[in-house]
């Protein structure tokens, strides 16, 4: 009866502690998100400052991960710029679609002002989301342990 009682217990702290990690998922997409953002506005600074690619061509050298990867495949295969995206703001909803819409738009050196001021503030973005999903992560696993524990003590 004890080892169904502890098998029982280790279970359900296991399932409130992944339920924790789950929930933080938010906070991770994000985090990644923005790093690849980022990623990709200084290889499109580099890429204004040197070659002068055709912007097709330079979108689909580089391959991009999560949700930030699946944005630019289908800017790349539709022209179009949509980020119904649920971990972003409006405002950097707006920002990332006003960010795609100038792709390729105007001449080198307007592009290079434009992207060098979105540089920085995209480098803020990275870093608060980082600092975000670290601590949102450690308190979503944090509370999945003590509600675990907490119900195991009222179950058993």
């Amino acid at each position: 009866m004890i080892l169904i009682k502890v098998l029982v217990a280790v279970l359900l702290v296991a399932f409130t502690t992944f339920l924790g990690y789950f929930l933080a998922g938010k906070y991770r997409v994000r985090k990644r998100y923005f790093a690849e953002f980022s990623r990709f506005n200084e290889r499109y600074l580099a890429e204004l400052s040197y070659e002068r690619r055709q912007l097709m061509r330079f979108l689909q050298e580089e391959t991009y991960e999560g949700e930030f990867g699946k944005a630019v495949e289908k800017f790349c295969k539709e022209r179009t710029v949509s980020f119904d995206l649920p971990f972003l703001a409006a405002e950097e909803r707006t920002d990332s679609e006003n960010y795609f819409r100038r792709l390729g738009r105007g001449d080198a050196h307007t592009q290079t002002a434009f992207y060098a001021a979105q540089s920085k503030r995209l480098e803020e973005l990275k870093l608060q989301s980082e600092r975000e999903a670290k601590a949102r992560t450690e308190l979503y696993l944090k509370l999945g342990l003590l509600a675990g524990l907490a119900l195991v003590v009222l179950i058993i």
